[in-house]
């Protein structure tokens, strides 16, 4: 029981680390066309984000075109595409792993602050996760730093006794002791 509760806090973990370093939040200012490019590792993987025109120095009115959003897959193909938005979320499975390009146009050239967020999510399949001999290392550091914990929570179990013994020693009054 011991052992799989390990594993699943090891996979818990490499699933924190995973899911942390594939989160991208920046700041572009577009005055006609940039672009963002993010590497997915795994065919399948969740490409989700969204952006927001957070600064333009027009006043936006209905006529405004707005900003055109597309994502590009390693094979050039187009896998997503927003016409004419102050912003909008998105999603969709990446078709392949390699390098995307997010790109922005702006069709009225003049400088907008676009907020954008894009995530990586993977899940593992079987043959993607740690097997035991990948987590015995792992297992054996876990048990050394339960051990270490222990020793250090007895030492300050006894430290607390000794402490309030001290201080009950203190309230005895002195004749108590017998000095001989």
């Amino acid at each position: 029981m011991e052992k799989r509760w390990e594993k699943k806090w090891a996979l818990i973990c490499l699933f924190l680390f995973n899911w942390a370093r594939n989160v991208s939040s920046l700041s572009v200012t577009v005055s006609d066309m940039e672009c963002v490019y993010e590497y997915v590792l795994y065919e399948g993987d969740t490409i989700s984000g969204n952006f927001v025109v957070v600064d333009h120095d027009i006043f936006w009115s209905s006529d405004h075109p707005g900003i055109d959003f597309t994502v590009t897959s390693p094979g050039g193909n187009t896998v997503h595409s927003l016409k004419g938005t102050s912003g909008d979320k998105f999603e969709f499975k990446a078709p392949r792993s390699g390098m995307y390009k997010f790109c922005f146009h702006n069709p009225y050239s003049t400088p907008e602050t676009i907020a954008f967020y894009i995530h990586v999510g993977h899940i593992p399949t079987d043959h993607d996760l740690a097997k035991d001999e990948h987590l015995n290392p792992i297992n054996v550091k876990i048990a050394e730093l339960r051990e270490a914990l222990e020793s250090v929570t007895a030492e300050q179990k006894y430290l607390k006794a000794r402490d309030i013994r001290h201080r009950h020693s203190k309230l005895l009054p002195f004749s108590a002791f017998s000095l001989s």
